[in-house]
């Protein structure tokens, strides 16, 4: 048994180790991106895109140790070929991947996933056209030596004959077997990558706010694989109408920034004293970002009393929307809507392809530029269905996640409990004082207000209603000591739910009253109180955040500033193969599958329909070229 379990845990290093060595060669390749990196960067990409390495190792030793396994009953020669066999295709696999890898970086400049597969098999003619045939000859020249290195080191390791002879069938068969057996279910942790809410991802190897030193870190292998697993046609979905007809009706859908960039003329908008929401021009941003919340909680639109007591009370002394909607009714959908102005989409979520998101404009990003020191804040894991990222490659400077915490803190499924969260933002901003050289964009996104609603804080007999309670008091005592602080006059806090979750607990998920959610604005760089009644969703917040410091958006496509009179207002959501658009001459919801709306009111909610459709074309047109 011994020579078994060594022969497995030897095979899982080794695939590993191949894995951490090819990091350096392909910094080394592009030696251009990475000539002023220090060392200790390349020790840092190293150690990041373990987690990758660890996981696909644990898939490529799966094989090996049902080999190990039926090594207990038979040791035939033909058990040795397909062993053999077995390390042979893989290190033409791993030859082929690394070496494409490589090759298309320079071009793409992203690590390999499945686009040239989907380049190749749809048009191999015009894949060759573009490329020199020695390029080509090259190629598949290294992949040959490349893959014969590694059989060499695979068969001096592992393959050896006299490795082979060594092992004796065991006396005990059935409990060698079961050994084995369970050794290698053990691979399912490194696969999956632990035990934390997270499944394994390319983000969870995102640590810089250098885009190379992340892609360096990714397994080239490991992102293929999960692109493959991912991999859908964005340009066949939702085709609605001719694209003339999509491109015709989207126009009517657009900020006037946008369709002044789209037409080569100059954006002439500028806010006027009606529509001027802040009092300076640079003032500090930090938008919060609350789980679950809904309109149905505060009283102040109409919802349950008692329950969001200091939002309700803020809202009498801040910028209430009262017409807003979330975008879609899960957190990776809502946040890229929030931070990136890009609508959700009904049959899958942009944050789990890094490529795509790396592409799409940001908010963080944008005030970066504009000079803006950004950082983000959630108590929970920024693993999570490839948040982190996303977040780096958004703008974010830094990340402050559960691993921040010590694990005393940790005590939630989702981690650290929101007020612990806003005492860690709150000593931060302390801490840098009045005198920042960079005006600050700051994120706080909550997470206790989620099941299984197991918070620290008892008011409420119900225990959905008690964790929003909690989150609320939470955002209370967090404002009310951040008024005492000399930032307080130059800050503007802007709170919007993710999504709407757990309240009410039962609700028609086609339905507006589903997606409908607070807007709110603080803060003593705010001017006066006042309730604005215009519609709109999540997307539109990127645009109307910029438009009011003055900052360009035409960037953002899909949204469009709420203070801009001149510009289309209208709610939009999206739901697994349906959407819905909202505008004060009506509202319509498409169900996809069913083939037809099961909303349709107003005057304008046959011309609705279409906008919906073009919209929802044009979005998934976008999602394709990215």
């Amino acid at each position: 048994m011994k020579d078994r379990l060594v022969g497995f845990i030897q095979t899982y290093l080794l695939f590993v180790c191949l894995f951490v060595v090819q990091k350096p060669l392909f910094m080394g390749v592009y030696h251009a991106f990475y000539r002023d990196v220090p060392w200790t960067e390349w020790l840092a990409v190293m150690g990041h895109g373990l987690p990758l390495d660890f996981s696909l190792a644990g898939y490529l030793t799966a094989i090996p140790g049902l080999f190990y396994l039926l090594s207990a009953w038979t040791l035939s020669h033909v058990l040795r070929r397909v062993w053999c066999g077995y390390f042979g295709f893989v290190s033409a696999l791993m030859s082929v991947i690394a070496v494409t890898d490589v090759v298309l970086y320079k071009y793409w400049g992203f690590r390999l996933d499945s686009t040239p597969l989907f380049y190749f098999f749809t048009s191999p003619k015009d894949v060759f056209a573009s490329v020199s045939w020695w390029l080509v000859a090259g190629g598949i020249l290294l992949m040959v030596v490349y893959a014969v290195v590694l059989y060499l080191i695979f068969y001096a390791v592992l393959l050896r004959r006299r490795k082979w002879l060594a092992m004796k069938i065991p006396y005990r068969r059935l409990t060698v077997s079961i050994v084995m057996l369970l050794v290698t279910g053990v691979l399912f942790i490194p696969i999956r990558g632990g035990f934390t809410v997270s499944t394994m991802n390319t983000g969870k190897v995102y640590f810089s706010s250098n885009q190379r030193l992340n892609h360096a870190a990714i397994n080239p292998a490991f992102s293929l694989m999960e692109s493959l697993a991912k991999q859908k046609d964005f340009a066949a979905q939702y085709r609605f109408m001719s694209p003339e007809e999509a491109d015709r009706r989207f126009r009517t859908m657009l900020d006037t920034s946008v369709l002044s960039r789209l037409e080569n003329k100059m954006d002439t908008t500028r806010l006027d004293s009606a529509s001027t929401l802040f009092r300076m021009q640079r003032p500090d941003v930090l938008l919060v970002i609350l789980e679950s919340f809904s309109s149905h909680l505060m009283e102040a639109l109409g919802g349950q009393p008692d329950v969001a007591i200091n939002l309700d009370s803020l809202a009498q002394e801040g910028i209430l929307f009262t017409n807003f909607y979330a975008n879609s009714f899960r957190t990776d959908r809502g946040l890229v809507a929030v931070l990136s102005g890009y609508p959700a989409q009904p049959t899958t979520s942009i944050m789990k392809y890094p490529r795509k998101t790396q592409s799409i404009p940001a908010l963080a990003g944008a005030l970066r530029k504009a000079g803006y020191d950004t950082k983000y804040y959630y108590g929970g894991d920024a693993d999570f269905t490839n948040m982190r990222s996303y977040l780096m490659s958004s703008g974010f400077n830094t990340i402050v996640s559960d691993t921040d915490f010590p694990i005393s803190d940790r005590l939630s499924k989702w981690g650290a409990h929101d007020h612990l969260v806003f005492r860690r933002l709150l000593d931060d901003l302390q801490a840098e004082g009045d005198s920042a050289k960079k005006p600050r964009f700051r994120v706080l996104q909550t997470s206790s207000s989620h099941e299984p609603f197991e918070v620290p804080y008892r008011r409420l007999t119900n225990d959905r209603l008690n964790a929003f309670a909690y989150t609320d008091s939470c955002v209370g005592d967090f404002v009310r000591r951040y008024r005492q602080l000399p930032q307080w006059e130059r800050t503007v806090i802007v709170m919007v739910p993710d999504h709407l979750g757990a309240y009410p607990e039962q609700i028609d998920n086609l339905s507006f009253t589903r997606y409908k959610i607070p807007l709110l604005m603080v803060g003593g760089a705010l001017n006066s109180p006042r309730r604005v009644d215009v519609c709109g969703s999540q997307q539109d917040i990127a645009a109307t955040i910029l438009a009011q410091l003055g900052l360009p958006h035409d960037e953002f496509v899909f949204s469009k500033d709420l203070m801009n009179s001149s510009s289309p207002h209208f709610a939009f959501f999206t739901f697994p193969d349906a959407f819905g658009m909202l505008t004060p001459d009506g509202q319509v919801v498409y169900d996809n599958q069913a083939g037809r709306p099961v909303v349709e009111e107003g005057p304008a909610a046959a011309e609705l329909l279409k906008q919906g459709e073009a919209y929802l074309q044009k979005l998934y047109d976008d999602i394709a070229k990215r």
